[in-house]
Parts: C-alpha cells; structure tokens; sequence
C-alpha cells in the first residue's frame, strides 16, 4: 500500500486535546512528525536543470546586469523562454562558463606573473 500522509494520523495520547485527535470540525490531524519512506522523491534533492538570471547573478556573486550583458553577449548561452521572453541559462552551461573563466585565468596569470614590472 502507498504511503499517503492522511493515513498517519495522530493518537488521542499524541494530541493533549481533550477530545482526541479531533478538532472543532471533526477532521482527524495529521502527524507533522510523520516521514515518507525512504526511496520516495520527497526525500530527494534534485538540482534545476535550468536557472534564473537572478539565480546564476547569485552563483557568480555579480549584479543582474552583468549577468545579463554575459547573456546578451553570448559569452554565457542561454534560451528564451515563456511568452514574457524571460532568460534561462542551463546548469551545465554555467558549469562550461566557470571552466572557461579558470582556463582564462590561468593563461593570464601566467602569461603576466605577480610582481613583474610593467614599464
């Protein structure tokens, strides 16, 4: 039988009401303690595939703007979507995006050492 959460009601013993487990309506309560089992979505986190700009601007610790000059540039792909046209930018993109700016990173802190003199 599946686990539904109307099913775990409380004991009269569990409420400390002095009628039970019934309130004014006459509707059982549910436990608020009471678990799905284990191996059930409810237990599970799972990333979005797709995010916000907000939500990529707060992953990268920038404004909205830049993400959005990022977007509109085309260094960081993503999509239009919705009849609004609002910005959707893939996780995995993002991930690409990082591994980008630390490749561009590497090259340029070698290619201009700390402490050389630039004259």
């Amino acid at each position: 039988m599946p686990w539904l959460p109307f099913l775990a009601l409380r004991s009269d013993s569990e409420t400390g009401s002095p009628d039970g487990a019934k309130i004014a309506n006459d509707y059982p309560q549910v436990d608020a303690r009471s678990r799905s089992p284990p191996g059930i979505w409810h237990d599970r986190v799972v990333a979005p595939r797709f995010l916000t700009l907000a939500d990529v601007a707060e992953t990268l610790n920038i404004s909205a703007a830049q993400t959005y000059a990022l977007v509109r540039s085309g260094d960081l792909p993503a999509i239009k979507i919705g009849g609004r046209g609002q910005w959707r930018v893939e996780a995995s993109a993002l991930e690409e995006f990082i591994a980008r700016k630390y490749e561009q990173t590497r090259e340029f802190v070698e290619s201009h050492p700390f402490g050389a003199d630039d004259s």
